[in-house]
């Protein structure tokens, strides 16, 4: 597995080896020994999650307010999406900056997102397969979703109306979270 450190200290880009032969392919999606080796960090995974979208759907920015705060690592079973991290950590010197990455069913790239970060994507094709392992399980008390399309931000996700949640649509602004993080 090759471990690439993201712009924001923190994410770390996964690609696993994929072996391919005449009969497909096969990867190892999660080792405990593998991973906290080559990640330099040894988590251990509460629940493990798994979503299907239409292309065009934007899901998050998702977090779990501290205690019961989540570190994900994340993965695109089946399709491609546009996958976004923003730094949530107050007093980090990147907080309120985002990074953006494309995972894809095809070139399986993982990325690890630990606690501290909000985290959502776009799907790009029909039919995408989402899969996240999760240090937490899902404490809804703890939910928090920060607006996908917060103008601080300035996140560019490449699609002006997309398919959201009722949830996601009534995200708040990072200046609005700010006080409770």
């Amino acid at each position: 597995m090759e471990v690439e450190h993201a712009p924001l200290d923190g994410l770390l880009v996964l690609r696993p080896k994929v072996f391919r032969d005449d009969r497909g392919w096969f990867i190892e999606s999660f080792n405990a020994a593998t991973f906290g080796a080559a990640a330099g960090i040894g988590p251990r995974f509460a629940q493990d999650n798994e979503s299907c979208s239409q292309a065009g759907v934007v899901r998050g920015l998702h977090f779990q307010a501290v205690p019961h705060a989540q570190g994900k690592l994340v993965r695109v079973v089946k399709g491609a999406v546009l996958d976004v991290c923003v730094d949530i950590r107050r007093g980090s010197p990147t907080f309120g900056q985002h990074f953006k990455i494309l995972l894809d069913g095809e070139e399986k790239v993982m990325l690890w997102v630990p606690e501290g970060f909000a985290h959502g994507f776009r799907t790009l094709e029909n039919d995408t397969i989402f899969s996240y392992k999760c240090t937490a399980p899902y404490h809804p008390p703890s939910e928090r979703t920060l607006l996908w399309n917060d103008p601080a931000l300035a996140i560019d996700w490449g699609i002006a109306d997309p398919v959201l949640s009722a949830k996601d649509r009534a995200g708040l602004t990072l200046a609005a979270l700010a006080p409770t993080l």
